[in-house]
């Protein structure tokens, strides 16, 4: 299709038109022309197809569905390969109904566990979210069905969220917020992104030049079309200018004349429209001329599908005294309500309307289990008739796991949570479980993390969090030992609300939200503070062990232009297969710039059989290295020694190798009067020059301890001359100097070391 040409002969309403949705879900047709609307539906862990009179946050019923796992639990799978697997079946029913574009991934950082839209999103680590997004879009898209990437950028909280301003400095955008947009963008290339309700430093997303146009197409080289957020478009005519391309939903004809205003009257270049409408009719025929409505949608295939990406997601995070596996033939109580009815999805505009759900009591028949209500999602509290019915039923059984978690109201799409607790009675239900029966273990249904205070008083705790409509299943399984559970975090779970980097600031003032934690979300703050915290970043058990052994790099120093290979053996030490996921760390070990201890910059997961070793490589490039430079304006991979750390969790480094890294970027420099010594001495050039002053500086400041006497040299001590000289600016020779050093020759001096 020659879109160019057909652009040629719409007229400027229907150029305008073809901007902002027919409806909710379409784009506009126009029929004179035989341009065909296609329809776009949100996702991303299933499909919520809905009519014409959807409302986009589920108040309307959509089509019966697979729910597959959200996000927060997919991406603990560390696993690319199995979220391609998710992301081709969703292609597959997308296909099958229609569908040109699936709404995601949703990669927003997780700066708060406050955050209530968190169970959509991957992690607070930006190379952990831009891999398991890379690999959802790549499954997606190799069905000729279109991803739209969300929410651009900085869209970390529902609070005020579609007034408030994030203001985030430029390196904390490039370091954090930005790296999943950009990995997503450059290696798997999503035929559409949609923009973020929320201002970025003042300046809305729909309407951000610089966002959408210089960053992400400039840059990144994205080109398919940018869409709002649903009712996100602010100033059409400057939305359209900074490079958004479609409104959603429809605007009833709006702003389409605001558009067509606009251009007659000189103030939009009828240019800028024309691009916007190739851009959106290269996406529409990408999908038309590759539809395949035949393809089979097979729902049943699907579920199990889905049952099974759960089990690579679920985390054990403790298992004191290896209380599990269960044993098969053990009398187990099933107790808590989501033991019967689980919570597996979200609220807002991922809800799916599943055609099945099987729990974790259904799953569990055949087996010696027996069921206690314990509590109800309806209310906080437990009544003492549940609570006696659940210590009844664990103190006669060998073992008791309690189904617990946070019910939908606790976390959704629109609104943040206030607190991270979870329900008081579900904990007072924990508490006296565990007092009956020794051998207590709870499985979490939850979007984010939540506090423990019963941790101590229980031998197991597995992470389910919302895991699709076959959650049950698969929880089963990984109790009962058929399936060795892998799931790694990916978020730190802190032991209090209070201890988040963001605590102080989240939510922010009015409509100004600040990020003033800076590079430091997540892991990167508890580990650079030494916090102690519930689990971190990176954690999971299993039911065997593994060692981690022989680490090798490719070159002990290389240029930043060089890549890097690490390659490390892992073996399952343990008696039963299971899967390592081996995480690589970089860390600096002395840098110029404040930068976190270590940072995510690789990972690799293996199934290993007991006593098979495999051996996992690496590749590190100077992105894995650098941070974003302001003076540069660029990322900068600083000269020096770095750290290579292998490990099972930010936590547990097994193995480290240094290599020195030679940087071929130099910092400008600039001496004024104000420099001080020490930012001096690692210039050799500079410090050649002024090297014979700062002595006879040093000579005056410190004199000779033999020569004034023993009060004199307690009372300038040789590290406190050396700290008043690296100190000292370059004025200070003038009064230092005794006489020696004219102004005229302090102004040569200066041009010399500027090498004017």
């Amino acid at each position: 299709m020659d879109v160019k040409a057909l652009v040629q002969q719409m007229t400027l309403e229907e150029k305008a038109g073809l901007c902002s949705g027919l409806d909710f879900w379409h784009t506009k047709p126009v029929e004179r022309l035989n341009i065909p609307a296609t329809m776009v539906s949100d996702g991303p862990h299933g499909l919520r197809k809905q009519d014409d009179k959807a409302d986009h946050l589920g108040v309307n019923e959509s089509i019966k569905a697979v729910c597959f796992p959200a996000a927060c639990a997919t991406a603990a799978s560390f696993d690319r390969d199995l979220i391609k697997t998710m992301g081709e079946a969703i292609g597959d029913s997308c296909q099958h109904e229609g569908l040109s574009v699936v709404l995601g991934p949703a990669v927003n950082i997780k700066r708060s566990p406050l955050c209530g839209r968190n169970f959509e999103y991957f992690s607070e680590d930006p190379y952990l979210a831009g891999q398991m997004a890379a690999a959802y879009i790549n499954g997606v898209q190799s069905r000729n069905v279109g991803t739209s990437i969300k929410h651009f950028a900085a869209n970390s909280q529902e609070h005020r969220r579609m007034s408030s301003s994030a203001d985030v400095d430029e390196r904390t955008l490039r370091e954090i917020y930005f790296p999943a947009f950009e990995t997503a963008v450059r290696e798997s290339k999503p035929w559409t992104v949609m923009c973020s309700y929320n201002r970025i430093n003042g300046v809305f997303a729909s309407e951000n030049r610089w966002l959408l146009t210089d960053v992400l197409r400039g840059e990144w080289g994205f080109d398919g079309y940018v869409m709002s957020d649903w009712g996100a478009a602010a100033d059409r005519v400057k939305g359209l200018e900074a490079g958004l391309d479609l409104e959603m939903p429809s605007s009833h004809g709006l702003n389409d004349r605001l558009i067509v205003k606009a251009v007659q009257e000189g103030k939009l270049p009828e240019a800028v429209l024309d691009q916007a409408c190739e851009r959106i009719l290269n996406i529409v025929y990408r999908f038309e001329e590759n539809a395949r409505p035949d393809t089979p949608w097979d729902k049943e295939a699907q579920h199990a599908l889905s049952a099974r990406i759960e089990e690579e997601c679920i985390v054990l995070l403790k298992n004191e005294g290896n209380v599990l596996p269960l044993d098969r033939k053990a009398s187990v109580a099933f107790i808590g309500e989501f033991a019967e009815k689980p919570r597996y999805q979200g609220g807002g505009s991922s809800h799916i309307n599943s055609f099945r759900t099987t729990s974790a009591l259904e799953a569990a028949q055949g087996l010696n289990v027996t069921y206690a209500q314990g509590f109800s999602a309806s209310s906080d509290e437990v009544t003492d008739e549940q609570l006696n019915e659940a210590v009844a039923a664990a103190r006669n059984a060998q073992a008791a796991v309690v189904f617990a978690g946070l019910p939908d109201r606790y976390e959704s799409e629109g609104y943040d949570r206030s607190h991270m607790k979870m329900p008081a009675g579900q904990n007072r239900l924990i508490e006296a479980v565990a007092a009956a029966n020794p051998n207590t273990v709870v499985v979490l249904h939850n979007g984010a993390p939540v506090e423990m205070p019963w941790i101590s008083k229980v031998r197991g705790v597995v992470e389910a969090y919302l895991g699709g409509q076959a959650v049950g299943e698969a929880v089963v399984r990984v109790l009962f030992g058929d399936v060795n559970p892998s799931g790694h975090l990916a978020e730190t779970f802190p032991l209090r609300l209070e201890d988040n980097p963001s605590y102080l600031f989240y939510g922010g003032e009015g409509n100004r939200t600040e990020y003033r934690e800076g590079v430091f979300v997540g892991y990167r703050y508890y580990d650079k503070k030494d916090m102690p915290v519930l689990f971190p970043f990176g954690h999971g058990l299993s039911y065997t062990t593994f060692e981690l052994s022989d680490l090798t790099l490719s070159a002990g120093q290389i240029s930043d232009t060089d890549t890097l290979t690490a390659r490390v053996t892992v073996k399952n030490t343990g008696s039963r297969p299971g899967k390592a996921a081996v995480q690589l760390y970089v860390r600096d070990v002395k840098s110029t710039q404040i930068r976190p201890v270590r940072e995510l910059k690789g990972f690799e997961k293996k199934l290993l059989a007991p006593g098979e070793s495999s051996e996992v490589s690496f590749t590190l490039d100077k992105r894995s290295f650098a941070c974003w430079n302001d003076q540069l304006h660029c990322w900068w991979a600083e000269s020096g020694e770095y750290m290579i750390d292998i490990g099972f969790s930010s936590r547990d480094i097994v193995l480290s190798a240094p290599v020195q890294v030679q940087s071929t970027d130099t910092l400008p420099r600039h001496y004024d009067m104000n420099t001080i010594f020490m930012d001096i001495a690692d210039d050799p050039h500079a410090l050649s020059l002024v090297q014979a002053f700062f002595d006879r500086g040093r000579s005056v400041l410190g004199g000779d301890a033999e020569e004034h006497g023993e009060a004199a040299s307690e009372a300038i001590t040789d590290e406190m001359n050396s700290a008043m000289m690296n100190y000292m600016p370059l004025r200070g020779l003038l009064s230092f100097g005794e006489g020696k050093i004219t102004q005229e020759d302090f102004d040569a001096l200066l041009k010399k070391m500027n090498q004017e």
